[in-house]
């Protein structure tokens, strides 16, 4: 292998992540590319499912003609993959050729979210994602969290978070999960941008270090329909205008800020269409059921697992101030959502609660099943879409929530899901997670 002695040399990806969370562009010299024209990039990409093709019943045919204008902002230089040169990688915006925004831009979805979040009420939001997945094995999985199974795979942590350091993401977690051949990685908070930048990025990272390893990383929601589920949790919370936390007052309901309650209610008034975009694979919802330890069903909890949505542990040793750390965990989410619809859409719920004042959900701090029906509908605990189809069925019903988005975005994203329903038709759930996770 020929190591670049010029940076120029090296080639640079230009990309995006679709709506079936692909991370896909196109690759030059990046001595040769143009950050303010960018790449060609074709309108009927964006109807490319997860299984290979462009599916029936999209806006976009073969005529047409769009950019990929990056965000210099995020070039990224990726170095230490075992017997790979180095590779930049930076994402791009996706516009028409006179460099407009195109209205089918998932990265631009996000970024008119976050403008209208902070011109409105003054907030932003800090977040980071949280990654689950599995490296395949047919292996005696060794015990999960052990000191064993983290020294199993070296030096593949050592050199996968100095990696991701490199690079940027500011890896802060790397553990066995509880699954068989589990892992889970967790990255520093940061804007809510940059947060879902970041998530693109790790999960393609990881990938090229298993395959460049002999290994096979998948962050598929299920690779076992026995086993346990890959999460890609959201962890966020609200900063003022000047920065500092806005998520914490001791004084109200669950410590929650007035506009953080109204938020948190936000996300929970819209769950079920919000999940179609979040958790949008047919195996999802094996994950998203009872006792897995993800969210059967939408409330509030504290410290509880299975909430779709909760406020985190703090450190609450002495010295140790609270308002920084404080966070909400959206729990609903996983690898085949994309980041910037699955940001963009969180956003756009909590600021639809703080524009209508919505009262901090109760915060459940029990099992659910220990509460009396009363208190289940005090608490607004309500059932997430058992199924796919039932999540996109909520979706469409759900006026405010079609309304975030182009109306071409919001077809495609039901043609490609249909789609991706009907080739799964006659598989066992078993035969489904293998689908996925080829993909994921």
């Amino acid at each position: 292998m020929r190591e670049s002695k010029n940076r120029d040399d090296e080639l640079v990806f230009v990309a995006t992540n679709d709506i079936s969370a692909i991370t896909r562009g196109r690759a030059m010299r990046l001595g040769d590319l143009d950050f303010a024209t960018g790449c060609g990039w074709v309108p009927a990409n964006i109807g490319i499912g997860p299984f290979g093709h462009i599916v029936d019943g999209i806006a976009f045919g073969s005529i047409g003609d769009l950019r990929l204008i990056p965000d210099a902002g995020t070039l990224t230089r990726i170095d230490g993959i075992p017997g790979k040169p180095p590779v930049n990688v930076v994402l791009a915006d996706i516009t028409h050729t006179d460099g407009t925004a195109w209205e089918c831009c998932p990265r631009t979805f996000l970024r008119r979210a976050i403008e209208d979040l902070e011109s409105e009420t003054g907030l932003s939001v800090h977040a980071a994602f949280e990654h689950e997945f599995m490296l395949l094995s047919d292996a005696v999985p060794d015990a999960p969290f052990s000191y064993q199974a983290m020294r199993s795979v070296e030096p593949m942590g050592t050199e996968l978070l100095q990696i991701l350091a490199d690079a940027g993401l500011d890896p802060e977690n790397w553990l066995p999960e509880y699954g068989a051949h589990q892992w889970e990685l967790t990255v520093g908070a940061t804007g809510a941008l940059a947060a879902a930048d970041r998530a693109v990025l790790l999960r393609d990272i990881v990938r090229d270090y298993a395959v460049a390893t002999g290994r096979r990383a998948s962050f598929s929601p299920l690779v076992d329909a026995e086993g346990s589920g890959n999460g890609a949790h959201v962890h966020l919370s609200l900063r003022d205008a000047a920065g500092a936390p806005a998520t914490y007052d001791p004084d109200l309901p669950g410590r929650l800020s007035k506009a953080a309650g109204s938020f948190a209610a936000g996300i929970l008034r819209h769950t079920a269409a919000l999940v179609a975009l979040t958790s949008p694979s047919d195996i999802s919802y094996l994950r998203l059921s009872p006792h897995r330890w993800s969210a059967a069903q939408a409330f509030l909890g504290e410290r509880n697992r299975e909430a779709m949505l909760r406020v985190c542990p703090t450190i609450d040793m002495a010295g140790k101030e609270i308002g920084p750390q404080f966070n909400l965990e959206f729990r609903a989410g996983d690898a085949a959502g994309n980041p910037w619809l699955t940001m963009g859409a969180l956003i756009r719920a909590g600021l639809e609660g703080i524009r209508d004042g919505l009262p901090t959900p109760v915060v459940v701090d029990r099992q659910v099943e220990e509460l009396s029906p009363e208190e289940r509908g005090a608490a607004g605990v309500s059932d997430l879409p058992g199924s796919l189809a039932e999540a996109l069925d909520a979706l469409q019903a759900d006026e405010v929530v079609r309304g975030w988005f182009a109306p071409d975005l919001i077809d495609i994203h039901r043609a490609i899901k249909r789609d991706e329903i009907n080739q799964l038709v006659g598989l066992s759930e078993a035969e489904k997670c293998r689908r996925y996770t080829g993909v994921y």
